[in-house]
Parts: C-alpha cells; structure tokens; sequence
C-alpha cells in the first residue's frame, strides 16, 4: 500500500512504514467513563474505525488496543481537582464501579450501533495496577521522578525533548500551562505518576509510597507498550489530548525504556457547537443516545466522514439532516442493485461497462483513503458512480452478474468500511426521519402561529401514537423517539 499519514509529532504527512513489516501495532485512547458518550467521542472512534478497516483491507494484519480509563483522570485534566469517576459517583451515590460498568457498557452499545468494530481487545487502567506501580519504581530509580509525601512526581527536566510533540518546549513554558503548582513539587511542570489518596477516597491500591492510585498518564504508557512493544506503530486519540496527556505519555516512555514510543501519531480534530468545543465539562454536548433516537447510525458516520479528521467538525441538527438527505441516493441505488438481482433481468451488454465503472471508482476511493485518510474524498467518489450507476441500470442491459458487481462496491465501500451505507435488507428501516420530523414540526409551528392549535395538537398526538415525542422547551421545540 502507499498510505501517507498526518504525523503530528513530525507535523507533516508522512508515507506510512510499519515497525514489522506486514503488522500494525494500533493503541487508541479509550474513554474515561464516567457518563454518557457524546459526539465528540463518536467523531474520534468513527475515524480509527475506518483506518483499521482501510488497514486490514489493504493486506496488513492490525492490533488494534483501546483502553478503558476507569481511575486516575482528574477533573482538570491534569494534576489538580477530583478523580472523575470518583466524584461522578458520589454525585450519584453509588459505588465508582457502579459509574465504570454503566457508561462503559453505554460505551460499547453506542459504538456498536453506529457500525464502529470492537478494537482487537480493551484493557482497564485498574487491571494493571501492578505493571503501573513497577513503571514508576523503575523511573524513580533511574532519576526521572522522586517521590513527596506518598506522592511521585515525573521530573521533566530529567526529559530535555518533553513538548517535542505539542511544541511547547520546557524551556518557553510559562506559569500558566494547565498544570498543578504543589509546593512539594521540584518544578510546577512536574506531573503525577502516582497520587496519594486523600482520607475517603474509594479506588486506591497499595503500593511502595502508601495508599494511593496511579496518574492517567503512566496508565496509557505502561498499557501501550505491554501490549504493542516498546516503539509501536500509530498512537490515536483526540486533539485535546496532545497535551499533557500524550506529552507526558512520550516522556515517561521513552525514559523508561530508552526508544522511541510510538512512530506515528494521529490525531483527530473536535466537534464544536457554534465553534465552541463539545464537551461534558462545557455542558454543550449531544449525546450518542440521543441522536441515534433522531438519526440514523448511517447519518451520524456520514456527517463525521464528510469533514476531514483534521478538521473540525461543526454540529447542527440540519447538517446531519442535510447528510441523510444525501445518503438517500446511495441507498436507493442499492435498492434498485437488489431488485435486479432478485429478478436475474438484463442481457448483460453492460457488464463490461459496470466492471469499467467499478474500477475506477474503487481506485479513487483507495487513492483518497490512502492520502491522510480522506474520507470526504472517498464519499464524493461514492456519490459521483450514482448517476453513472444509474444509466446503466435505466438501459435494462444490466445482467444480474453486473448489477452484484456494483452492490458489492458500495456495500464494501460505503457499508463495511466508511458504514454509511445501511447493511443489505435494512436500508428501509434505517432510513433517516430527521427532515420529515423537521417539516412536521414547522408545519406545527405554523399552526400555532395561525391559532389552529387543534391541528397542532393533532400533530403532536398522532406522532406520539406512532412513538415519537414532541417538546417543546425555551430552545425551541425538538422531537425524540419514545
């Protein structure tokens, strides 16, 4: 294959060349899982889903690992405020384990109905709390970190490269970076390898400096390379995460085993809503739940795809609307794929022409995958063989041979690898409701606003008989399934 590949580290597209040839070693950074999935996350599992799968299709055999951070990720990202999942269950009153196996199974059930294969396996930070703990002795002993108080801090000058993926060198860094100023601290830079858990807290382990749990960093660190070796091939995750988390990621790696982490790294553009990032902490979030109650798994892909990863991703209801409409000519057109195989119709005097039309839509859409996965490009090849498709199947001299040839190119295509194509014989029932309910429910405005609020009312009745809900709030109304 010739993928080339963003590298964020180099901040240049680089040809990708595995570690060993034939393999991929691929660790993606899980969520913490302390409440609902929302579309940010989506946009980032959405994209490495079609990179293993344009991976795999191209020959290569891939370890995909994606961990579960279950403990150890502070409030504010770094090294100050509460454990997350900690502070989420005594919000709820629960057991922290009771808040990781709900929103890891709401997780899981998320990504699976928006098409996005399972990795090769998870790992959960809090199953390798001892590998973790050895991490750290090893990097005290080499002079890396030193332990305050039953607290062990990573030392970052001991690393002259820290900021070499993000840019912020040590040496031009200010008081303000996003990071704790303990006292007991050799530098405010300094990051947490291990924590000392405060009287109270729940999720803590023995070890070496008392009671306490592990930095969400050494975590990602000690999980990677247990199971993808010392120097791996691509390390993925969120835009936001560059630093400190990947930062500190690199540092402690490479301090503790002297090679590179990892080759390659790529990493994914957010989701803003009204150019504001989406997020839990900024409350502007829509969740994976509740657009799968409004869209279709098909839509929600297409709209993520449509922008390149890079990019950011600008969330309204009527892009996504605006996308299903578009997905509606792909699917019709396997519709009509289907329907001519069924019926075995067609002399078969374009079959040469189909297999020609085949071809190169699929070299295209190999082309643009290949090129720092460009997944609007290999929609655009998608969408641009409708109409082509379209001619043949309209000269009735399409046979059925020819017609499985184009379903099997957008059902591989569209369906296995970018999944905006609903799987064969569930096209119908997927179909995206969004801009009929967005006609209704301006047609209900109307009503009101002409003082036949008995047709409104009627609306909204019948609509709830065939199980969806209308309400209407201060933002406006909005409709969900029941």
């Amino acid at each position: 294959m010739a993928l080339t590949i963003y590298n964020s580290l180099t901040r240049q597209k680089e040809e990708f060349v595995p570690v060993e040839p034939g393999q991929v070693g691929i660790y993606v950074c899980g969520p913490t899982v302390y409440g609902p999935p929302h579309l940010g996350h989506a946009k980032s599992y959405i994209t490495f889903d079609v990179l293993v799968k344009h991976l795999r299709n191209s020959g290569l055999k891939v370890r995909y690992v994606q961990n579960i951070t279950d403990v150890g990720h502070l409030t504010d990202d770094a090294d100050a405020g509460e454990d997350k999942i900690q502070r989420q269950a005594r919000i709820d009153q629960v057991h922290p384990w009771e808040v990781v196996d709900k929103w890891t199974r709401q997780y899981m059930n998320d990504m699976e109905k928006l098409h996005v294969a399972h990795p090769s396996f998870y790992v959960r930070a809090s199953q390798h709390i001892g590998e973790q703990i050895e991490a750290v002795q090893a990097l005290i002993a080499n002079g890396s970190a030193y332990e305050v108080n039953g607290n062990v801090y990573f030392s970052v000058e001991a690393f002259p490269e820290y900021g070499k993926l993000s840019g912020r060198r040590l040496e031009e860094q200010k008081e303000a970076v996003r990071v704790e100023s303990r006292g007991e601290k050799k530098n405010p830079r300094d990051f947490a390898l291990w924590k000392k858990a405060e009287p109270g807290h729940i999720l803590k382990w023995n070890s070496p400096w008392g009671e306490g749990y592990p930095g969400w960093h050494i975590e990602c660190s000690v999980m990677a390379t247990k199971y993808l070796g010392k120097t791996f091939d691509i390390h993925g995750g969120g835009l936001e995460n560059k630093f400190p988390h990947h930062e500190c990621e690199i540092a402690q790696s490479e301090s503790l085993n002297h090679a590179p982490f990892c080759r390659y790294w790529v990493h994914n553009n957010m989701v803003t809503v009204d150019g504001i990032k989406m997020g839990k902490s900024l409350g502007n979030f829509k969740t994976c739940e509740d657009l799968l109650s409004r869209h279709s798994a098909e839509a929600i892909r297409a709209f993520i795809l449509s922008t390149h990863y890079r990019s950011p991703s600008n969330y309204t209801e009527e892009a996504i609307s605006a996308t299903a409409t578009g997905l509606t000519r792909l699917s019709q057109l396997q519709s009509a794929l289907q329907e001519l195989i069924e019926k075995q119709a067609g002399a078969g005097s374009a079959d040469a022409d189909a297999e020609k039309l085949c071809v190169e839509v699929e070299k295209k859409i190999v082309a643009c995958l290949d090129d720092d996965l460009d997944t609007p490009g290999a929609i655009a090849a998608l969408y641009s063989m409708v109409t082509d498709a379209n001619k043949l199947l309209a000269s009735s001299s399409l046979s059925s041979a020819g017609g499985q040839r184009l379903l099997s190119l957008i059902q591989k295509w569209g369906g296995e690898i970018l999944g905006i194509l609903a799987p064969a014989g569930k096209a119908s029932a997927e179909l995206d409701i969004a801009p009929v309910m967005d006609m209704l429910i301006n047609l209900r405005k109307e009503m009101k606003a002409a003082k036949k609020f008995d047709v409104a009312d009627s609306i909204r009745d019948r609509l709830k008989e065939s199980g969806i809900l209308i309400e209407d709030t201060k933002e406006g109304t909005r409709w969900r399934k029941a």
